[in-house]
């Protein structure tokens, strides 16, 4: 059974070919009896050379097997009389035409005697189940694999195991892809499929959906990605015949319009996730039917629709059982849309919101949403043109209960909004992302340093050129209480501006990521060491150029728990390997040496040494280390998956 259930789609399912290429070739062998004493040598159909008569038209060597003639009512008729498992899975592998006539068979055409049988041995039977974690066999088939034949086999070779629970059929729009035939095979035998993901399933329409529907009533997630042929026809069919529905994901599907959305709303009542993308149908009816029916409906996303204002409005008014909203690319949603959104009052579950590219997020619509959703904890802003300093400390003082606050290119904002944010934030703010706002340059402060933020425990600044030494030290005397510190790529830091952030941090640095910082010198890492190093455990100075040998020296000598190091791109050489390698107290998992040229075949001792606790190293772009050596230590540091 298991070669029918992981059977590809090619034209034999045994390597060596079929014993015999028709069936009923045996039967006809054994028949003639004691007349012809033959050999059939293994693996080959027997071969008869001479004509055999048997008085008249009784048996004629090229004449067709009769149950080759059949007709497809017939030998449904035998099969559904067949136990499911073995047997069946047997019969499939004869020709693909009983394939698919077994795959056609529903549950509820078997005979009452099989069905019964059935469930004894399915009691009884001590064969391995191959079951995931969540209690249901699971396949997915990817690009030439995602065929009918294969679906089929897959139907029929699961079926008495129990039926396949989960399916991800992933094509490329080949000529031999999936149909809506090979849809109707997983519809008939899986009737337990409980999650259907199909992306790039050009040839699958909705006919092949209403089969999964009409076959698959458990059917609890269903996942639409560039599904052209399918339309609203097939939607509504799942949405009918689908009550335990609680997740639709639906992305540039050109043909799902309102129709679809207003059924999914009206019939899934148990509906928790949906989301929706780049579906040029849907339009404001379509989603305001639907938000305005799924009661329970918890997460939402919605991309690059053409929906306005009144989209927003209603989420504003229904979604009160909304905690996860996530919103981008909506260009006919003005500012009145968000603000609407906000003053509704109707968002007071909302925990996490996200927008990306919304020209309607605006100061005064920023300002709204922070007093409507009160127990709003993550906020994260991509590409929000329109936001300036205002806005972003007006939605701080008014979000009371806000944890996590993510910005990425809101070139608006500069160094006075994120310093005001920081005072005005509250006593529960936890993390502060920043990711390529140009807008903030280092300019000298002209007021006091305002209140602290001490709830802050997690940094990251990313890619912002202007962001510096003066902006580093100022935000290191605001939150005192930092733990997680991310800077990776910001050229213009030097020691000077790091100092004072390192000084400042009572609670104990725990994780550092000073990545591509290229002015950081030996002195700021011995000063970290020096201050953290009792709590230290992860430090990243890739491509830190200036970082020598002397920073491994102070890490070995003060970091007691650090275990992921990362000094790719750095002048270290052999001897700093040496150093870290004798460092008692020093217990590394991760150690990433990724082109660092200075690093030779005479460090293989040492990287030996420190492969005792290592799980993971990094020698790629090594070029002083040999192919020998690394295969030496492939072999000595079996449990370190090595890089190289």
């Amino acid at each position: 059974m298991s070669t029918l259930v992981n059977y590809r789609g090619e034209d034999e399912f045994c390597p060596g070919g079929s014993f015999y290429s028709n069936p009923v070739d045996l039967g006809r062998l054994f028949s003639i009896g004691p007349h012809v004493d033959m050999y059939c040598p293994p693996s080959k159909r027997a071969r008869i050379g001479t004509p055999f008569d048997f008085g008249g038209n009784e048996f004629e060597q090229d004449k067709k097997p009769s149950i080759e003639v059949l007709p497809e009512e017939c030998l449904f008729e035998i099969f559904r009389r067949l136990p499911e498992g073995k047997e069946r899975s047997s019969c499939a592998c004869v020709s693909k035409r009983w394939l698919m006539l077994l795959s056609n068979i529903r549950k509820a055409e078997n005979c009452k005697e099989v069905s019964a049988s059935n469930e004894v041995d399915m009691v009884t039977s001590g064969e391995d189940q191959d079951l995931e974690s969540d209690g249901y066999l699971s396949r997915c088939l990817d690009g030439k694999k995602a065929t009918d034949i294969r679906l089929a086999a897959i139907a029929v070779g699961t079926r008495g195991r129990g039926g396949l629970g989960k399916l991800s059929i992933r094509g490329n729009n080949s000529p031999r892809g999936v149909t809506d035939l090979g849809l109707s095979a997983v519809a008939h035998g899986c009737p337990s499929l409980k999650v259907l993901s199909l992306w790039n399933t050009f040839s699958v329409g909705d006919d092949g959906l209403s089969e999964i529907a009409r076959g698959c009533h458990l059917l609890e997630k269903l996942d639409l990605c560039h599904c052209p042929s399918i339309s609203n026809k097939g939607l509504i069919a799942i949405a009918e015949n689908c009550p335990n529905l609680i997740a639709l994901n639906i992305e540039s599907c050109s043909n799902i319009g309102n129709e679809g959305l207003q059924a999914v709303g009206r019939f899934c009542t148990k509906l928790q996730s949906v989301s929706v993308k780049d579906c040029p149908l849907v339009r404001d009816h379509g989603i305001s039917s639907l938000l305005s029916s799924a009661l329970v409906l918890s997460k939402v996303k919605l991309q690059s629709l053409n929906i306005t204002d009144f989209s927003l409005a209603v989420i504003g008014h229904y979604g009160q059982a909304i905690t996860n909203l996530v919103l981008g690319g909506l260009q006919n949603v003005s500012e009145k849309g968000f603000w609407v959104m906000g003053i509704a009052q109707g968002l007071q579950k909302l925990a996490s919101l996200s927008v990306t590219s919304c020209r309607g997020v605006t100061d005064v619509s920023l300002e709204a949403i922070g007093k409507g959703c009160i127990n709003l904890k993550q906020m994260c802003l991509r590409k929000c043109c329109f936001v300036s300093n205002d806005g972003l400390v007006a939605f701080a003082k008014a979000a009371g209960s806000l944890e996590s606050l993510q910005l990425e290119e809101c070139n608006r904002v500069s160094q006075l909004g994120v310093i005001g944010a920081l005072s005005n934030c509250g006593t529960k703010l936890k993390s502060l992302t920043l990711v390529k706002c140009l807008g903030i340059r280092d300019v000298p402060m002209g007021f006091p340093v305002p209140s602290p933020c001490t709830s802050l425990r997690s940094l990251s600044i990313r890619n912002c050129p202007g962001f510096g030494s003066a902006s580093l030290a100022m935000v290191g005397k605001l939150c005192p209480g930092i733990q997680h510190v991310d800077l990776t790529g910001l050229h213009g830091i030097t020691d000077s501006g790091l100092l004072p952030l390192l000084e400042s941090c009572d609670a104990g640095l725990v994780k550092v990521i000073v990545s591509s910082c290229l002015n950081l010198t030996d002195e700021v890492i011995l000063a970290l060491t020096r201050l953290h190093g009792g709590t230290l455990e992860l430090l990243n100075l890739d491509g830190c150029r200036k970082i020598t040998d002397a920073s491994l020296v102070a890490i070995a000598d003060n970091c007691l728990l650090l275990n992921d190091l990362d000094v790719s791109k750095c002048a270290i050489t052999d001897c700093g390997i040496e150093v870290l390698s004798c460092a008692e107290q020093l217990n590394l998992q991760v150690l990433s040496l990724s082109g660092c040229s200075e690093v030779s075949n005479k460090s293989m001792p040492f990287l030996e040494k420190l492969g005792k606790t290592l799980m993971g190293l990094n020698l790629q772009h090594c070029n002083s280390i040999s192919s020998g050596t690394i295969e030496l230590l492939v072999e000595s540091l079996w449990r370190c998956d090595i890089l190289s």
